[in-house]
């Protein structure tokens, strides 16, 4: 049967639905990009944010009004949304054939099946949510993992990923924080750490397949901690474990216990996988970013000078109400070592603005702290309201949108100013950069990105997707165009290359070559390949 799959928000969602693709190619389903076309319509869902969920409404609403004009699909949500509204979507949505949570998607082939079989009077098993089990029974979960063998059993397909060159590899799912505002305790469940032995294996296993480029995630990625030996599953395997508490990180580990860290997790990944050119982790909780991550940053050269590093708040009270566990100073002692161990590092964050109960003088102190730390980029979002968090049920949505809308329009203004400084300081440098986008813009245009009026066209590896701003809605003529060439640094800055055609464009995708920045602008960087291109160290 063809397959429409659409992805709303992290990276987390894009890892999850490469997985469901994975398993379900394997069984004989195609996946198709028209979703007019596909005979089974999914979407992975997001609930963090709120526009993310009303993006997804949209998209069922569209699929729905199909259905009632006769058409025969089966339409299915995933991910967070279905698992944080739950049944009620069914009767909300009457159009949604089936629901499937974040952590119960190795049972989606069964739904799917038992859809495809059952009239539509008598589609009973069409719901797979984990609800609160997931932190009722968060150990034996944990030992009993399927999704481990989701994670295991991925079938990485170059000829079907846009980007056969990187991928994703979870070491940890869940959250163990209960920040007020943030949804992903409850639709994710526990904190689970992966053994580090199936996280190797699975980098090697990816590198084998031509993948250069890893990127390893955990909701605070930064405090995988795996003790071995205590979760083992009947033959003697090493299986996921829940993570520990906050005052594991804070002293050592009793004697004879063997443990593998964050940092040891690194330089296993970073010795044991030598094809592996790139590697990069997010997303980092700022205050358990310990001497001996920055020990392994600083000494293996094939691992990202990168940390994203959400501080959501320049104020303490607030950080405080938002129960972040980390104060305003030790957000910026975490960065001044960051940048005293690695002088090229490249630090992004997240703001919230318009958190209950934010005044004037939280907001400056918020823009305080951005002029204090060299961000290359910050992810700016308006509060909204998440029902299930304690910021839901607790604390009154007070901020009024329109001061949300200017305070938000603001952050984003100094930002682009940062931006702009940090990437300046690159201008004369050669960096190594990795290769994944074509791009074109108008001849008289200097440059794409948003200082400079916006792409006309993006594709990666054959395909093309619309990036255009509002001012180039009209088809520039191809002779009319400027090809590029673009990727990412190791700190995650965007350059452009200027190429002679798009087929010279193309033939760098998937490779890393050194790149001459010769200018810089808030959110791109300018270069050119010197002659002949070669391949950086780091």
């Amino acid at each position: 049967m063809r397959v429409f799959l659409e992805t709303f928000g992290c990276q987390m969602n894009e890892l999850d639905s490469e997985l469901v693709r994975g398993r379900l190619a394997s069984l004989g389903y195609r996946f198709v990009d028209d979703p007019d076309a596909a005979e089974i319509v999914l979407f992975n869902t997001c609930a963090v944010r709120d526009h993310a969920e009303q993006k997804v409404r949209s998209r069922v609403g569209i699929v729905g009004s199909q259905k009632r004009n006769g058409r025969e699909v089966i339409l299915g949500l995933l991910g967070c949304m279905a698992e944080r509204e739950g049944l009620e979507i069914l009767q909300k949505h009457p159009q949604v054939d089936l629901l499937c949570g974040p952590g119960e998607l190795d049972r989606l082939p069964m739904l799917l099946d038992n859809l495809r079989r059952t009239s539509a009077a008598d589609r009973s098993e069409r719901v797979a949510l984990a609800g609160n089990r997931s932190r009722r029974t968060a150990t034996l979960a944990a030992a009993e993992d399927a999704l481990e063998t989701l994670d295991l059993s991925r079938s990485f397909d170059p000829e079907g990923t846009r980007r056969p060159w990187s991928a994703y590899v979870r070491i940890t799912r869940g959250c163990n924080k209960f920040c007020t505002y943030c949804v992903v305790p409850a639709t994710r469940g526990a904190e689970v750490h992966r053994p580090p032995d199936a996280i190797v294996e699975e980098c090697r296993q990816l590198v084998d397949r031509g993948v250069i480029e890893i990127t390893l995630l955990g909701q605070t990625v930064n405090h995988y901690r795996y003790t071995h030996g205590t979760a083992l599953t009947l033959d003697g395997r090493e299986a996921p474990q829940v993570g520990p508490g906050l005052a594991a990180f804070r002293k050592a580990p009793p004697a004879g216990q063997r443990i593998t860290t964050f940092a040891m997790l690194l330089a296993r990944i970073h010795e044991e996988v030598p094809g592996l050119e790139r590697l990069r982790f997010v997303t980092s909780y700022p205050r358990d970013l310990g001497e001996d991550v920055f020990d392994v940053l600083a000494t293996c050269p094939r691992i990202c000078r990168y940390l994203h590093m959400p501080v959501q708040s320049g104020s303490d009270r607030i950080l405080k109400a938002m129960n972040r566990g980390y104060t305003v100073g030790e957000y910026l002692e975490t960065v001044d070592r960051a940048i005293e161990r690695l002088p090229d590092v490249s630090i992004a964050g997240d703001i919230i603005v318009g958190f209950p109960t934010e005044t004037d003088e939280d907001f400056a102190a918020t823009e305080r702290l951005m002029r204090r730390v060299p961000f290359k980029n910050n992810f700016i979002f308006k509060y909204s309201p998440r029902p299930g968090t304690t910021a839901f049920d607790r604390l009154p949505d007070d901020v009024p949108d329109e001061l949300k809308r200017y305070r938000n329009n603001r952050l984003l203004a100094l930002q682009a100013e940062i931006s702009r400084d940090v990437h300046a300081k690159e201008a004369g440098r050669s960096l190594g950069v990795l290769f994944d986008r074509v791009g074109s813009v108008p001849i008289e245009r200097r440059a794409p990105g948003p200082a400079s009026g916006g792409t006309v066209e993006l594709r990666v590896a054959g395909r093309s997707s619309d990036s255009r701003t509002p001012e180039f809605q009209t088809p520039v003529p191809s002779d009319r165009r400027r090809w590029q060439a673009l990727g990412r640094t190791g700190g995650d800055l965007i350059v452009a290359v200027d190429v002679e055609s798009p087929e010279a464009a193309e033939s760098l995708l998937g490779t890393v070559a050194t790149v001459h920045i010769d200018s810089a602008e808030s959110l791109l960087l300018h270069g050119h390949l010197p002659t002949p291109a070669t391949t950086p160290i780091r």
